[in-house]
């Protein structure tokens, strides 16, 4: 997983609330368990002017050019402002891997629904909840300000760039050095190898019957 110290990218406004897991990546283009491949169908019902099928050439569909991703800067952006409770519905897992693809390392937001908010640690995405007035005035900056840029420091905790000043965010200090240091689910355990060897070593000593080929 890449780790997460320091971003500095464009903010794509998506004045939305409630924004399901299925609007992320609708359930159609679940069937793949790979983690890339799913940025071209990140928000598709959005996006797209028809109905998007596993396999179609994305790139020869209809864009719906009022769509924040569709328009310049945005198709470049990499930190998300959503409304409250981003994430919800259900638990796929896909929908981290969609925004990762594109090119979505934070999102920014009130709330998030918890399983998403999970996922995103753990895939290597940063969310980060502030309060809903500062919400509000980032937005207001986003939408009058095209091509607006944000840095998000997780290491000093602070998000800058606004008219508000430097803004103040908490991360819990686990999944704050798992970000910090690229650590997924299995790159924790893979820090844990020499344990795991000298525990498989000494209970192959111990019954080695279970060992025998």
């Amino acid at each position: 997983m890449q780790a997460f110290t320091q971003l500095t990218g464009i903010v794509a406004p998506l004045d939305r609330a409630n924004v399901d897991t299925d609007m992320i990546i609708p359930k159609q283009f679940l069937k793949s368990i790979k983690r890339s491949g799913f940025g071209p169908n990140l928000f598709d019902e959005l996006r797209y002017l028809d109905e998007g099928q596993p396999d179609a050439d994305n790139s020869q569909r209809p864009l719906n050019p009022d769509f924040i991703l569709n328009q310049e800067p945005y198709t470049k952006a990499s930190i998300l402002l959503a409304r409250e409770n981003f994430g919800c519905g259900s638990s796929r897992e896909h929908a981290p891997w969609a925004l990762l693809d594109f090119g979505i390392r934070c999102v920014i937001a009130p709330s998030f629904a918890d399983i998403f908010y999970n996922n995103c640690f753990k895939n290597g995405i940063l969310p980060i909840t502030l309060s809903e007035q500062q919400v509000d005035e980032l937005f207001k900056e986003a939408t009058s300000n095209k091509g607006f840029n944000l840095t998000v420091d997780l290491e000093a905790g602070c998000i800058k760039g606004a008219q508000l000043g430097d803004i103040n965010f908490s991360v819990d200090n686990f999944r704050r050095h798992c970000l910090l240091n690229g650590l997924d689910d299995i790159g924790l355990t893979l820090e844990q190898s020499d344990f795991i060897k000298q525990y498989e070593a000494k209970r192959k000593a111990q019954a080695p019957w279970l060992f025998a080929e």
